[in-house]
């Protein structure tokens, strides 16, 4: 059952204690890594039989394969996914960022910046417990505006040796041009080192077990990543006017997804707060997922009582979920107060399965706190920004005493010379 504490009655280490599991599993996966680089698609094929219990002759997915999942999946599904998918694109497109140049060559000085995309780039979907093509639309379109010329995923396969067929239509309605059915950490290794089939990308992104978390470390410096996400998380502050049932159910929403999953309630009614608890118990049961949901409601879930919605609000920034509801009256009034989360849904009618897979912002969030200093996967995670600089003879001459003496101050006599051979009489 849910724990409920008062702010105050309690110490600060119970309140803000956070259960982030870590599994040992470096060493196994630097093992996989090292298959995957000495064998190529050889290991990939012998990882999926060992872990997956899967015996495939190729990872590739072919383009029949797509057309047999649009057969599968059901018309009313790939509607929403379209209408999904547009909404994404729509709130991502206005996150591309402009280049800009200072200065223009005739007067001498010119400094700018430009946006190139990241060529080709590797997402990682998740499989194991459940499928999610909502995780292929956020990382892949962002991924598409951002102009990627390859786009790369990787999931790994049913027992029966295919992907779900929701998964591969998504990526298709999204514009990924190569799916592989490998997952865990050698689908990892394939897409920083590539095989004879996979071909290797510049960065990955997408969340996984604690298998994939441990391989994106490792593979990190080789290729670029987006973050190491755990758990999933949500932080409801809910004042004495919300919906108990409502409540309930969005916290059991992230609480069914893992066992680890972190589900948390702010309140400034105890009422509320016993109402909450009660309403959990019997939805619980209802759940598909219910021993999943328990053991995380059991493990991580929890309700503060504090004394008002300001104090509310300062516990959830020092928490920095990576979902925070704000089930309050007038919630704009108290966004601007929000300094750390990954996700903000505002009012009593904007559940946080709303962002999961319609609204259109992005679901790849920071977890673990790191909302204190992450961003959600945005079109940025996608390009590089190239500086530029020129000067003219005489611009330089203007500025190099200034340049010099600062190249003194490093003691860097080459720095300096650099310039000041430029000012020397032909």
């Amino acid at each position: 059952m849910i724990k409920i504490m008062r702010m105050g009655e309690v110490s600060r280490e119970e309140i803000f204690a956070r259960d982030n599991p870590t599994a040992n599993v470096s060493d196994a996966v630097a093992k996989i890594i090292s298959e995957v680089r000495a064998s190529g698609d050889k290991a990939l094929l012998d990882c999926t039989e060992r872990f997956d219990g899967v015996k495939l002759s190729s990872v590739a997915v072919t383009r029949g394969e797509i057309d047999e999942a649009y057969n599968t999946v059901e018309p009313a599904f790939l509607d929403v996914l379209r209408e999904a998918a547009e909404n994404i694109r729509a709130f991502h497109r206005k996150q591309a960022r402009k280049k800009f140049q200072i200065g223009t060559p005739k007067r001498g000085k010119v400094t700018g910046q430009r946006i190139t995309p990241i060529e080709r780039v590797g997402l990682y979907v998740p499989g194991g417990t459940a499928a999610y093509p909502s995780t292929v639309l956020m990382d892949a379109i962002p991924a598409k505006i951002a102009g990627c010329s390859t786009i790369v995923m990787v999931t790994p396969p049913g027992k029966d040796g295919k992907v779900n067929p929701a998964i591969l239509a998504s990526a298709d309605v999204a514009g990924v041009n190569r799916i592989y059915k490998v997952g865990g950490a050698q689908a990892i290794a394939a897409l920083a080192y590539g095989t004879e089939s996979v071909q290797k990308v510049d960065k990955i992104v997408g969340p996984g077990n604690a298998f994939v978390a441990e391989a994106k470390k490792q593979v990190f410096g080789v290729v670029s990543i987006d973050m190491i996400a755990g758990p999933s998380e949500i932080l409801v502050v809910a004042d004495a006017k919300s919906n108990p049932a409502f409540v309930a159910a969005d916290l059991l929403s992230q609480a069914e997804h893992d066992r680890n999953a972190s589900a948390v309630l702010v309140t400034d009614s105890f009422v509320l707060a016993e109402k909450v608890r009660d309403e959990i118990e019997r939805q619980i049961e209802r759940l598909q997922r219910k021993e999943i949901a328990r053991a995380s409601i059991d493990k991580n879930g929890k309700i503060i009582v504090v004394a008002d919605i300001g104090q509310a609000i300062e516990v959830s920034n020092e928490i920095a979920p990576e979902h925070l509801e704000l089930s309050v009256d007038k919630p704009f009034k108290y966004l601007r107060d929000v300094k750390n989360a990954g996700s903000v849904f505002l009012g009593k009618y904007c559940p946080e399965a709303l962002g999961d897979y319609f609204a259109g912002p992005n679901h790849t969030l920071p977890t673990g706190g790191t909302a204190r200093f992450s961003s959600p996967l945005s079109v940025d995670d996608f390009v590089k920004k190239t500086q530029y600089i020129y000067y003219s003879r005489k611009a330089l001459s203007n500025v190099s005493d200034m340049i010099a003496l600062f190249a003194g101050k490093e003691g860097l006599d080459a720095h300096a010379r650099s310039v000041t051979v430029r000012q020397k009489k032909k």
